[in-house]
């Protein structure tokens, strides 16, 4: 069965994004990569600004479906596996993840929108889990540790893709974000 259309130029899209960021993808490459016709695109998405935030999306839907895991596993190792594979997928993916995490004009998609509040509240939720665990300070409220962790993870990306920070050292991210955890986590 062949993969639907819309999903084919958001695949292309995706890989122009890797490798030329976001000024390498319009729409009539989109449309020429997917092997469509040069109006294609346009019948899916209504610019190109409309097709990155669906690409976004899919990338923060992934990520929120990270955040979920595994539930047989203890929440304080899927919190941390989560944070590592978001590190990871960063790492791999610099302009996905700045595509992500740039600025957006006030009118982005729908779609774009409702992705960052589920991978927002998948991550809050998490986190939430976990301090009921035990292994996050309890008295915090979940939204604002969420943001902490939100903001580390996104900086040690940032400065690990930037180079930074060692990606092969003592002070690779992953490592940055463990320290962070058990700092918030305290004496045991």
């Amino acid at each position: 069965m062949s993969q639907p259309t819309r999903e084919r130029l958001l695949d292309a899209a995706q890989a122009l994004l890797d490798d030329g960021g976001i000024e390498a993808v319009t729409l009539r490459e989109v449309g020429s990569r997917a092997g469509v016709s040069h109006n294609a695109p346009y019948k899916h998405f209504a610019s190109k600004e409309a097709l990155l935030a669906a690409v976004a999306a899919r990338e923060l839907r992934q990520k929120a479906a990270s955040f979920h895991g595994d539930r047989d596993q203890p929440a304080a190792e899927r919190l941390r596996d989560s944070l590592h594979w978001a590190i990871a997928r960063a790492v791999a993916h610099p302009n996905r993840f700045r595509l992500i995490y740039g600025r957006w004009p006030t009118d982005v998609a729908a779609e774009l929108v409702r992705a960052a509040q589920e991978a927002e509240l998948a991550l809050i939720g998490l986190v939430a889990e976990t301090q009921e665990a035990g292994a996050l300070p309890a008295g915090a409220e979940p939204e604002r540790l969420t943001a902490v962790l939100r903001a580390a993870v996104q900086g040690a990306a940032e400065l690990a893709i930037s180079g930074h920070l060692s990606l092969d050292g003592r002070a690779r991210p992953e490592a940055v974000i463990d320290d962070l955890l058990t700092l918030l986590r305290g004496p045991e």
